[in-house]
C-alpha cells in the first residue's frame, strides 16, 4: 500500500535555498525540453514516445548541455516521467470526453517541486522533533519532524516543493507491506449492524444510516476574507512588488482554507473507519456535477471526492471494507418498496405514495446506499425500520452535529 506523509522543511536553516531553485530551474529545463522533443522527434526511431524510451535520451542530455549533470540521474529520471505522467492524464480526460488541449511550456512561476525516486536521499536525526533531509548534489534541509514515519514502511520517494506561500514541505512517498496492515474480517463475519451507508448531501455534509449526521465546515468569514483580498490584488500592477506582497495574502489564505477543509474531513473519514466495520459510499461523478446548473459551488467546497479518496486508504490502515455504489436513484428510491418518487431539492422529507414508508430525505438516501453496499459484498439487504417523518434535526434517533464540534480525531464530539 502507498500513502504519504508530509513535513514542513527549512531549506534556509542550512543554507540550501539557493542550491534548491536552481536544480528545480535545471529540473524545469528538462521537462520543457521533454516537451519539446516528444513534439518534434520521430516516435519510432528516436526513443520518444514513452518515459522508459526517453531516459535513454539523457546521456546524450548531459554530453550536450552539461548543466543536466549537475542534477541528480534518477530525479532527472522522474521529470521525464511526470511529463509523460501529466500525458497520460490528458489523454485519459480525452477518452472521457472532454475538451482537452496540450501540455503547456512550464514557467519558473509554474514548476516549484523536485522529486527524488527510489536513491538519493537519506532522513536522518529522527529522534527530536527536527530531522534533516539529505539530498544527493543538493545538501542537508531541515525538516520539522512532528510525526515519526511509521515501522514496516519503504521510503520510495521524496518530494521538495515549495508553495505559492513561500512556504517549503517535503513529501515522503511511503510502501507499506500488506502484512504491516490489520486484516479485515471475512466478509461472511460481518455484522450487518456494523455497517454504515453515508449520503452525500447539500443540507448535511454526510448522513448516516444510524442516523448520525455532520453539518458543513463554517468557512464564511475565511471566504469573506479572500474576496476582499482578491479584490485588493485585482487592483495592483501585475508583476509589482506590492502585487507579489499581495499574491502572497491571497495563497495564505486559500491555504487556510484547504487545510480546514483537509482537517475536517481527516478527522471525519477516521471516525466512520474506526466504529464501523464496513462503509459504504456513493460514487459521484464530481466533475460532471460541477459542470450541471446549480449549486456548483457548494459541490466545490465540499471535496467530496478527496473524501472519498481518504476513506479508501483508512479502510486499509484500520482493515475496514470501503466500497462505493452507484449514485444513480439513491434519493428518489424509496428504501422500503424501492417505487421512485421524484422531489425537487426543496423538499426535505420522503413519502413514498406506494408504501407510505416516510424518513428524512437523507436518511432514505443512506439507507439505498447502505442495501447497495450490502449487495456489493454480497450479504442482501439490511432491513430499514420505519420512522415518523422528521427534519435532520428534529428526528429522534438522528444526532445532528455541527462540524465546528470535530475537535479530536475520530470524535463526533459528545
Amino acid at each position: 500500500m502507498w500513502y504519504d506523509y508530509r513535513y514542513r522543511a527549512y531549506p534556509d536553516q542550512t543554507g540550501v535555498t539557493a542550491e534548491v531553485e536552481r536544480h528545480i530551474d535545471i529540473h524545469r529545463q528538462a521537462y520543457n525540453h521533454t516537451r519539446y522533443e516528444y513534439t518534434t522527434l520521430d516516435t519510432d526511431t528516436q526513443n520518444v514516445g514513452t518515459a522508459y524510451q526517453h531516459h535513454k535520451r539523457l546521456p546524450d542530455w548531459k554530453d550536450m548541455w552539461p548543466i543536466f549533470s549537475e542534477v541528480h540521474s534518477k530525479a532527472l529520471q522522474k521529470t521525464v516521467k511526470r511529463f509523460y505522467d501529466n500525458l497520460g492524464i490528458l489523454s485519459e480526460k480525452k477518452k472521457n470526453g472532454h475538451n482537452v488541449g496540450w501540455l503547456k511550456w512550464k514557467s519558473p512561476r509554474e514548476y516549484q517541486s523536485i522529486t527524488y525516486s527510489q536513491s538519493g536521499f537519506e532522513l536522518n536525526n529522527t529522534s527530536g522533533r527536527t530531522a534533516t533531509l539529505w539530498l544527493s548534489k543538493i545538501g542537508d534541509v531541515s525538516i520539522r519532524y512532528h510525526r515519526p514515519l511509521p515501522d514496516n514502511v519503504t521510503i520510495k520517494e521524496v518530494t521538495l516543493k515549495k508553495e505559492t506561500t513561500g512556504e517549503w514541505y517535503v513529501t515522503f512517498g511511503l510502501d507499506v507491506e500488506d502484512t504491516a496492515l490489520p486484516e479485515k474480517l471475512d466478509v461472511d463475519d460481518l455484522d450487518i449492524e456494523d455497517c454504515v451507508g453515508v449520503d452525500l448531501g447539500i443540507q448535511n455534509y454526510i448522513y448516516t444510516s444510524d442516523g448520525d449526521s455532520m453539518d458543513w465546515l463554517d468557512l464564511s468569514d475565511e471566504y469573506d476574507r479572500l474576496r476582499r483580498e482578491q479584490r485588493s490584488l485585482s487592483r495592483k500592477q501585475c508583476g509589482s512588488s506590492n502585487w507579489e506582497n499581495q499574491r502572497e495574502k491571497v495563497a495564505e489564505i486559500k491555504r487556510r482554507i484547504k487545510r480546514k477543509v483537509e482537517d475536517f474531513q481527516h478527522k471525519l473519514t477516521t471516525w466512520l473507519v474506526r466504529a464501523y466495520d464496513a462503509v459504504f459510499v456513493e460514487d459521484l461523478d464530481v466533475a460532471g456535477m460541477l459542470q450541471s446548473e446549480g449549486n456548483a459551488r457548494n459541490k466545490q467546497d465540499a471535496a467530496w471526492r478527496s473524501l472519498i479518496g481518504m476513506l479508501e486508504y483508512k479502510g486499509d490502515l484500520y482493515g475496514t471494507y470501503v466500497e462505493q455504489v452507484h449514485p444513480r436513484g439513491t434519493t428518489k428510491e424509496c428504501a422500503e418498496c424501492g417505487v421512485e418518487t421524484n422531489k425537487p431539492l426543496w423538499v426535505r422529507e420522503h413519502s413514498c405514495p406506494s408504501c407510505g414508508f416516510e424518513a428524512d430525505r437523507d436518511a432514505n438516501a443512506s439507507y439505498n446506499v447502505l442495501a447497495r453496499g450490502l449487495q456489493e459484498l454480497g450479504l442482501g439487504q439490511a432491513e430499514v425500520t420505519p420512522v415518523e417523518t422528521a427534519t435532520t434535526v428534529d428526528a429522534e434517533d438522528s444526532s445532528s452535529v455541527s462540524a465546528s464540534r470535530v475537535v479530536e480525531t475520530g470524535s463526533l464530539g459528545d
